[in-house]
């Protein structure tokens, strides 16, 4: 793989970024493209651009990208006024986008975690079928 040093962007770049993949729901609802687009402008640009970020640079650490441990990954997006979560997956090459919320608390809450360990083992499930 051949890595390119981006001035503008001070990060380093693969010339091949990772795909990104929404989870969906058996109904083929994208709960992360839907929580997106219901985010403002900005903020939706914000965390794009950190999802994009992590599809160029991987693997990538803090602060922008933290593990939340059994391969369950999050994108740490500071907004204006409030920070953001996107937990994740690495599945061949491709990152899936299992949930995204606004954080509150410090810690990030177990029913956050729950759902996007569900989504995960739910895509696993359905990714072995293919």
């Amino acid at each position: 793989m051949c890595i390119i040093f981006d001035t503008l962007q001070g990060a380093l770049k693969s010339e091949r970024p990772l795909n990104v993949v929404f989870f969906k729901t058996e109904a083929g609802h994208e709960p992360v493209r839907a929580w997106l687009q219901s985010l403002p402008k900005e903020d939706r640009k914000t965390v794009g651009g950190d999802i994009l970020s992590v599809q160029y640079a991987w693997p990538v650490g803090k602060p922008l990208v933290d593990s939340l441990g059994d391969g369950l990954w999050e994108v740490r997006s500071k907004l204006d006024n409030r920070i953001a979560r996107t937990l994740f997956i690495i599945v061949d090459e491709e990152i899936v986008l299992l949930h995204g919320f606004i954080k509150k608390t410090q810690k990030t809450p177990n029913d956050d975690l729950d759902l996007a360990r569900r989504r995960k083992k739910q895509y696993r499930q359905n990714y072995e079928k293919e």
